[in-house]
């Protein structure tokens, strides 16, 4: 006679073994990301749609991130992180590989390459 083979419940609890040791609530994940979302679609000025466009979802699924409901999967994810510098910081700081003071200077160099961009744009607006 075989024996079962798998995961299994523990007799003292409902929960598998490897999932006793949940490190971050998924709530918070999920609206950690929304917030980077909403934060780099209201600085672009375009939302939902520029989010569709990078990742190729549907306009429900970037909704329900927007919203902090769902999370993207992870090839959605991969294609978040290659546009979106807020995601990006995000999830290295929810990963605890990017510390406090690291995070500060990237958004420094962020803001300054914001200010250098828009400084560009209007004196090529001037000259042309």
């Amino acid at each position: 006679m075989r024996t079962k083979k798998g995961n299994q419940l523990h007799s003292e609890g409902k929960k598998l073994p490897f999932t006793a040791r949940d490190y971050r609530d998924p709530a918070s994940y999920a609206g950690a990301v929304a917030a980077a979302l909403r934060t780099e679609a209201e600085s672009a000025g375009r939302g939902a749609k520029m989010i569709m466009r990078w990742t190729g979802a549907s306009e429900r699924a970037v909704k329900g991130w927007l919203a902090g409901r769902r999370m993207p999967s992870g090839e959605h994810l991969v294609a978040l992180l290659r546009h979106s510098d807020a995601v990006f910081v995000t999830v290295l700081r929810l990963s605890g590989r990017l510390e406090l003071d690291q995070l500060a200077e990237l958004e420094e160099a962020r803001r300054h390459l914001a200010a250098a961009t828009v400084a560009l744009g209007r004196a090529m607006a001037r000259r042309g």
